[in-house]
């Protein structure tokens, strides 16, 4: 009896192994992530700090703090696609004004993604999905309140690339409900020109021949980077103005870091050009975990001297101390 209890216990301690694992894979995927967060104690003055700027300054010209996957507050599969802890509105108070918008189609109307997971308005794997509809409404109340800022809002196509035209075609829909909250134009305009206004950047081809309408272009090619590469900035043409941009999201921290202040080396930043430079990273693995990374290069970018930044800066578990360490250098 005791020699068939010992055969039978390698097979009972294998059991239990994979139990505790199939136990552990929500308790990491949902219940790691809630305590995942960034600071969010206010700074006094981020809501409307852009009312300092002089009108003529054009936009591109602004340093201007924004936020990567910016809807992923509430996410499916957290643990591997939240990268923002501050929800839409937060984060425009906190004085982001670059928002990057992941949007895909459904059978209610546009809906908010991160590649194949879906946003949602609430915690939970069950939660409603969050929509373009419930975004806006956000824009528009912090916009009305605060009149003298303005939205960068670069919507990206990330459902199937043959819808791209619908998907046109549905956020026109939405900007013409509220078309005096947009700004559509063909030009960099400048911070007058833009107060009180959502600027529309595209990151997808004018498949519906828009024009104007469409929203200007904001495209370059995936940096996901997995090959080391001596040079981390491109430059992309974008017809009326020029792209800079280090967007390698598959570098561990200290080549991202790297890279980050290499966009800063490069930055071409002016009237008729654009530079983005991502502080995000998803890492090398498969299946990364923003947090792990952003913990670590906010706190490098909070200690840096603030005199070297240029251009527009996107970051993951953006905070209000974040914000203001970007754009306060734009008086300084």
């Amino acid at each position: 009896m005791v020699s068939q209890k010992r055969r039978k216990s390698p097979v009972l301690r294998l059991l239990l192994i994979l139990f505790l694992m199939i136990l552990m894979l929500p308790v990491s995927i949902y219940v790691v992530p809630l305590y995942e967060r960034s600071d969010k104690t206010a700074v006094e003055g981020s809501e409307d700090w852009m009312k300092e700027l002089p009108d003529d300054r054009v936009i591109s010209e602004i340093l201007l703090p924004g936020t990567h996957d910016s809807a992923t507050r509430n996410v499916q599969l957290p643990y591997f696609s939240k990268c923002q802890n501050l929800s839409i509105r937060e984060q425009l108070d906190a004085g982001f004004r670059y928002l990057d918008i992941r949007l895909a189609l459904s059978e209610d109307g546009v809906k908010l993604v991160h590649g194949f997971t879906d946003c949602t308005e609430s915690f939970g794997p069950f939660a409603k999905t969050l929509m373009l509809s419930s975004v806006l409404s956000d824009c528009y109340d912090f916009l009305q309140e605060h009149p003298t800022e303005l939205i960068v809002f670069v919507a990206a196509n990330q459902g199937k690339e043959e819808e791209t035209e619908k998907l046109q075609n549905a956020l026109l829909s939405a900007v013409n409900e509220r078309p005096d909250a947009w700004l559509l134009t063909d030009h960099l305009p400048t911070v007058g020109e833009a107060r009180g206004k959502i600027v529309l950047f595209i990151r997808y081809p004018d498949d519906a021949d828009l024009g104007q309408e469409a929203g200007l272009p904001l495209r370059w090619a995936e940096q996901d980077n997995r090959t080391p590469a001596t040079l981390h900035t491109e430059t992309v043409p974008q017809g009326p103005y020029t792209l800079c941009v280090q967007d390698r999201y598959k570098y561990g921290t200290e080549n991202k870091w790297l890279a980050f202040l290499s966009g800063l080396g490069n930055s071409e930043a002016s009237g008729d050009s654009i530079s983005l430079n991502f502080l995000s990273t998803n890492g090398t693995a498969k299946f990364g975990h923003p947090y792990k990374f952003a913990r670590n290069l906010n706190a490098r970018l909070l200690k840096a001297d603030g005199s070297g930044l240029k251009g527009w800066i996107i970051v993951d578990f953006a905070s209000p101390k974040l914000a203001e360490h970007i754009y306060s250098e734009n008086f300084r």
